[in-house]
């Protein structure tokens, strides 16, 4: 299994690098350093990330429940449906893992964090219920994640909040960058994953679908710079994202009432998953957030920079992007350490900076790889990730390269 070896790699790769800075540098810190980061992130992974998520996911597979029971599910599998056939085969049509999955991506798009988690781990169950092989990834399990990992967002609601704290003149002004990044990275894991399993997108319903989707990301985009100012845009963004993240529970229950189900029994019953599933996550969480603790705090990734700003000195390129790059490296790893990567940027070079906006785009143009996989997987009980990974990660990359070059576009 592939996150076996990377697991690995983590910590070898962080003691060599330690030893070389005490043995030729004389860095005394740096393995306290380490083991510090260490017993953090395994304390973080429990008191911050798997007890603050019970609740989380307690209230929300108790209002999936609901939907489930009021047909908003099954609803929502069937206007998906034909899309959705094409791209996950394996899937029965009308299936509740359609509909689940669509719930995810929506909650995903209007940055809905603490919805799209629950949502995701539900429909990564319902897809476990129709895998043969209960220790390995699906085709459909590893489509979903790839599409999931690659951090679809319309609303980046929280770096336009953290860009302004920080004084930015504009703070909304990566909003239009971060949508195209992170767009062009969805439809490359889309493809990639297609390539792997041998999905015709040439199909005339998937790319209806697709120019559908272009066609209103297009449309938000134009309405957002053409009728609303840029306090507008910042302000639209957070109601938005509130008013659907308690209009999706109030729709649910209205339509079981609708259908005379015992709406609080009802979510009872679901909501008992949720401390079930937080718990079988702990494992998981704690050595993936070790592993790259270590990574991170080793100073590895200050040598992956240095390396990329050498090579692009060298080939005589500009080199301002190379400064935002431990954000994008940080990414695939660990959501909290790329976020105060991007708030040391921007207090470093400032949010109105090249190198300050970049780091935001970077932030919004993915979502956590490695912790998503350990996760999701985690949860169903499998071992075997096959190719989802390097799928995830090459989609990762494809938004890294489009985000340089919105950069420069936007603000070079």
């Amino acid at each position: 299994m592939a996150l076996n070896y990377i697991w690995i790699a983590f910590f070898i790769i962080a003691f060599v690098i330690g030893l070389v800075k005490l043995i030729f540098f004389g860095d005394t810190a740096v393995f306290k350093l380490m083991v510090d980061g260490l017993f953090d992130s395994t304390k973080s992974s429990i008191m911050d990330i798997a007890l603050p998520l019970i609740g989380t996911m307690a209230f929300w597979l108790g209002i999936m429940n609901i939907g489930e029971k009021a047909g908003a599910i099954r609803f929502l599998s069937r206007i998906v449906g034909p899309f959705f056939s094409r791209l996950f085969p394996e899937i029965p049509k009308n299936h509740p893992a359609t509909g689940q999955m669509m719930m995810n991506f929506s909650a995903n798009l209007l940055g809905l964090d603490n919805a799209a988690t629950p949502l995701g781990l539900k429909a990564m169950g319902s897809l476990q219920e129709l895998n043969p092989q209960k220790e390995t990834a699906s085709n459909a399990q590893i489509m979903f994640l790839v599409l999931h990992t690659s951090g679809l967002t319309l609303l980046p609601i929280s770096i336009i909040a953290q860009r302004a704290i920080l004084g930015a003149k504009d703070p909304s002004d990566i909003f239009i960058p971060c949508i195209i990044a992170t767009y062009v990275a969805t439809l490359a894991g889309m493809l990639i994953c297609a390539f792997w399993q041998k999905i015709n997108l040439w199909d005339r319903v998937v790319i209806a679908w697709l120019l559908g989707l272009s066609t209103f990301i297009g449309l938000i985009v134009w309405y957002f710079t053409v009728y609303l100012s840029k306090e507008q845009i910042s302000e639209v963004s957070k109601v938005v994202s509130n008013v659907m993240l308690l209009f999706i529970p109030v729709l649910f229950i209205w339509g079981a009432l609708r259908k005379k189900v015992n709406v609080f029994e009802t979510f009872i019953e679901g909501a008992k998953g949720g401390f079930e599933t937080s718990v079988k996550i702990i494992p998981y969480l704690v050595a993936m957030l070790a592993g790259i603790s270590v990574f991170r705090y080793s100073g590895a990734l200050g040598f992956l920079v240095d390396g990329f700003k050498w090579v692009f000195v060298y080939l005589g390129s500009d080199t301002r992007f190379t400064d935002a790059l431990p954000v994008a490296f940080l990414k695939p790893l660990t959501g909290s350490g790329a976020r105060a990567m991007m708030l040391e940027s921007m207090r470093t070079f400032g949010p109105d900076s090249f190198v300050g906006r970049l780091s935001c785009i970077f932030n919004g143009s993915a979502d956590t790889t490695f912790y998503i996989v350990a996760l999701y997987f985690g949860s169903v009980g499998i071992k075997k990730s096959r190719y989802a990974i390097t799928a995830g990660l090459l989609a990762d990359l494809v938004g890294v390269i489009a985000a340089i070059f919105v950069g420069y576009l936007f603000f070079g």
